[in-house]
């Protein structure tokens, strides 16, 4: 099993954790970083390994409340990288303000484009 991989949130990256023994992997925060490719990688060469031998479950849970461009550019390469779990229960878990219109649009644009599903939850 992958040991934990966790980046603590700053003003312009979010917080992530990838937690496979406690079943935790998450996204938060905002997600501005200067060089999105940069900050994403090490989450990229992770999931990569994980996904050779993921759990039997992986709920993903995103919790944005900002990001910018290129950070959604990486972020839903970080889900296509989930999709290619086979024969296990693997889910997106897209968290939004009940009054943000622009996220919640995003996580409908992503239940459009992936393969696995996308749970929307409004949040109040």
């Amino acid at each position: 099993m992958l040991d934990r991989f966790e980046l603590k949130p700053t003003e312009d990256t979010p917080e992530i954790i990838l937690d496979p023994e406690n079943q935790v992997f998450k996204i938060s925060g905002r997600s501005m970083p200067e060089d999105a490719f940069a900050f994403y990688t090490p989450v990229f060469t992770w999931l990569i390994e994980y996904v050779k031998n993921p759990n039997e479950k992986t709920d993903f849970i995103c919790d944005l409340e900002y990001f910018n461009s290129s950070s959604a550019k990486k972020i839903v390469e970080l889900f296509f990288i989930l999709e290619e779990i086979k024969d296990k229960d693997v889910k997106v878990i897209w968290n939004y303000e009940k009054d943000d219109r622009l996220i919640e649009t995003k996580g409908e644009e992503l239940q459009i484009l992936l393969k696995i599903p996308v749970e929307m939850v409004a949040i109040d």
